[in-house]
This record gives C-alpha cells, structure tokens and sequence, in this order.
C-alpha cells in the first residue's frame, strides 16, 4: 500500500463518523486554547513589566556610583568607596559590549529671566554621549562639545519658573510635572519662560532676585556668587525618567563654575562638604540588553556600586515565571482530558473496523502500514484541533487586551494595555504540541491494531 491511499483510506475512515471526530476535535481545542491563552497571559506580564520599566529609562543603561556594598557573610554588610574618575571612566569603555560611558555631576543652581526664577536640578554630562543616551530633542538641538555656558532642558523644566517677587506663589514645576506625562485629557498652559529664546543668568546665590522682607539679610561682607550668562539651547521630549526634570550643560563647563564657587566659599570660611575627587556617578550604555548583567557583574568586580532597571526586571520575571508555570499546569490538565478523548476515539474506530483490518491482513497489508493509518488519524485529529484552538486563542487574547487590559494597565504610562501576547514561537509549539499528543494518544490503539488475528478479525460481525 503506497503512501497515497494510506492517507486516503485514513481521511476516509476519519470522516466516517464525523460527531464524533468533531467532539473530539473539540476536546483538542479546548486544552490547546487553555495552554496558550494561559501562557499567554504570563508572556503578556513580562511584556507590561518591560513596557513599564522602559518608561523609566532604557534596559541598556548601568547607573555606576563610587560605593560597592560587601556582605560580611554573617547577615550584615559595609559600604567601600572607591574613587570614580577618568581612569576608572576609561576602564569600563574598554569592557566588551559597552557602547558608550558618559560620567556625571551634579548640583543645585539657580536660573533666573527677569522676574521669574527657578531652582534647577543641573546635571553635568559627556555631550559625545547624548545621542547614545536617547537624548532626543522636541524643540532646539542637543549640546556640542564647543558648548560651555548652555543649557539644554528637561521637558517639565520650564514649568518651574515662579514669579519670584510675589508671595505665596504657588506656581511650582511640581505641580505641573505630576500631570506633565500621564496622558489623558490635561493640557500644560505655557510657561512663563521662553528657555530657548529669553534671557536667562545662573548663579549659586539662590536668594538673588528674592524679595526681602525689610530687616531680614542686613549687611554682610561676604562677596555674593557669581552670575553667569547662559542660552538655552535644546528642549527635550517628554519622558518618565529624570531626564524630563533635570537641566543639562557641558560637564565641562559644570566643574569650572563649581570649582569657582568652592573657591570662593572656601575664602569666606565656609565648607562646601562636597566630595572634590571623581565623579559622583557614571552611566553605561550597553548595545545588547543580553549583555547588561555581564558588564554589570564586572563592574561591580571593580569595586564600584552598579545599578540597572535589568535588576528589577529579573526579579519580576521570576513571578511571572512562577505564575506561567501554574497557569500552564492548569491548561495542560485538558490537554489531558482531550488525549484521553483521542485515545477512546481511536480504540472504537478499532472495535468498528475489526473486520477490515482482517481484511487488510488477508490481503498481505504490511503491518506498519496499518499502525501508520491510525497513527496517521490520531496526529490529524491533534492537529486540526490545534489549528482550531490556536484560532480561538487569537480571537480570546484580542478580546482580553480590549475589554480586560484597562484593568490591569498593561501597557505601562500613555501606553496599550496588554495582558495576554502570544508570540510565534509559541503558536508553533502549541500546535507541533497538539499533533504530538495526538500521535501519542493513538500509539496504543495502533499497536492493537496490529496485534489482532486476522482470522479472528474476518469472523467478527
């Protein structure tokens, strides 16, 4: 018997009793589709919590500080510091999968325009290092490296301007910034300041241009600090991460006016406390995300603290693994139930096709060829019904992220809600996976079909 009216003769007896292959067809559907739509949900939280965190800052990115945290092997701990400068700066670049470093510093300055003045956040960075960063504009240009006295600001930035000659103002930039990223309805009005094109001067005297009240200062022969004349250059996108509520300049340019104000309270007698050697942070870009904890782990090896948003994200993915691994078992006990089905389907067609298969035996039909018939019967029943949940699964994750996602807020801030994802790879493997049971579930009633006496067979009714 060639290979073609094998599988003719098996689609014939297939069709022969078509409400009963249909229920058990179903009986396939109904476990492939608990299978993936289960899974699916716990693909769909490890996509929502990636989501969530990349509206946090990038996945690529190693915040490096100078303090490395040692466990004493007996329940505590102590902290090391160790000294971040360009030779520690150097060191890291030159680790394998890093893309870019950029060392950081930071301060506290305050940027005035006429009557409206604002207290910044003032970050120091590598302007060579931005475009790899994801610094990206919406209005202006980044910083150069011939940049020195100018600014590039975060998107909520200019909504801290208050006038500060009025009291009780009550117009900070924290205010703004809490409705500043979530979407929805809320509309910014302008801001007081053009950043782009106003005059702006920056000093570390944060009561300059304060309005006294009478009596309160008096004199004082310290020599105030100084102002500098400074452009704002770039205004960025809106985000989620401190990017949105920190001023940028040449890091640079940052030292040089820093170093200016300690000389100059260091001549008054004051202390600044400040920490002179290193950096106080550096930030790693890696071009694979695969690679983040490698380089990480090397980091930290070099005696530095090194944190990334990978840290929090393996920690979710070990919940989402151990809620998969439950939601799987569960659907997998109806894959259970629908082999046993095919298995039943296959030992009545048996009972029913006695007769023939004695028959088949007379005749001189080769004995794997019979056991290849019902094999070839119970796989296409897998099959179809794979195919068939698989659909259904399509249909039910669709319904799930439309009318269910809201509830969960899956897509993270301003994003779609997703809970459910099923991606190719297991599309594929639910329905290899179907078609394996069912040519698992029809091994047996094949071997008993071949094991019967074709005498026997003949004589039955």
């Amino acid at each position: 018997m060639n290979k073609k009216d094998l599988l003719g003769l098996a689609l014939r007896n297939f069709t022969r009793r078509k409400t009963r292959s249909v229920l058990t067809i179903s009986g396939v559907l109904i476990g492939t589709a608990a299978i993936v739509v289960m899974l699916s949900l716990g693909i769909g939280m490890d996509v929502s919590f990636q989501q969530q965190l990349e509206s946090m800052g990038s996945l690529n990115v190693i915040e490096v500080n100078p303090y490395n945290y040692y466990d004493d092997g007996m329940g505590g701990g102590y902290a090391k510091e160790t000294v971040l400068d360009d030779k520690a700066v150097a060191k890291i670049a030159a680790i394998e999968g890093v893309e870019a470093v950029s060392p950081l510093i930071q301060t506290s300055l305050k940027i005035v325009s006429g009557k409206f003045s604002m207290h910044a956040n003032v970050m120091g960075v590598d302007p060579k290092t931005l475009e790899a960063f994801d610094y990206k504009v919406e209005a202006g240009r980044l910083l150069t490296e011939e940049d020195t006295n100018s600014l590039l600001f975060g998107s909520s930035t200019p909504y801290d301007f208050y006038n500060s000659r009025e009291r009780n103002n009550m117009r900070g930039g924290i205010f703004y910034y809490s409705y500043g990223g979530g979407g929805g309805d809320f509309e910014r009005p302008e801001p007081d300041v053009d950043v782009l094109n106003d005059k702006l001067v920056m000093t570390f005297d944060y009561s300059y241009g304060e309005r006294r009240p009478a009596g309160v200062g008096g004199e004082t022969n310290n020599r105030p600090p100084k102002l500098y004349k400074v452009n704002g250059v770039g205004l960025l996108e809106e985000s989620q991460d401190e990017k949105s509520y920190t001023v940028f300049m040449n890091i640079e340019y940052l030292k040089k006016i820093m170093k200016e104000n300690e000389r100059l309270q260091s001549s008054q007698g004051i202390r600044s406390g400040r920490n002179q050697e290193g950096y106080q942070q550096v930030k790693v870009k890696v071009k694979d995300m695969d690679d983040v904890q490698r380089v990480q782990n090397q980091i930290k090896d070099m005696g530095y603290g090194a944190y990334s948003l990978i840290d929090i994200l393996e920690s979710m993915q070990e919940t989402s693994d151990t809620i998969q691994a439950v939601l799987g078992g569960i659907g997998a006990i109806s894959l259970l139930v629908a082999a046993i089905g095919i298995t039943n389907t296959m030992i009545m067609s048996i009972y029913e096709r006695t007769r023939e298969i004695g028959v088949m035996k007379v005749l001189g039909c080769m004995l794997g060829d019979i056991r290849n018939m019902f094999l070839f019967e119970a796989g296409f029943i897998g099959f179809l019904g794979g195919v068939a949940g698989l659909g259904f699964s399509y249909i039910a994750s669709a319904l799930l992220n439309q009318f269910a996602g809201g509830l969960f807020g899956g897509g993270g801030y301003g994003g779609e809600s997703v809970i459910s994802v099923i991606p190719l790879w297991l599309a594929l493997t639910s329905l290899g996976f179907a078609t394996l049971v069912g040519l698992i579930s029809g091994f047996m009633p094949a071997r008993r079909a071949m094991k019967l006496s074709a005498l026997e067979a003949i004589k039955t009714e």
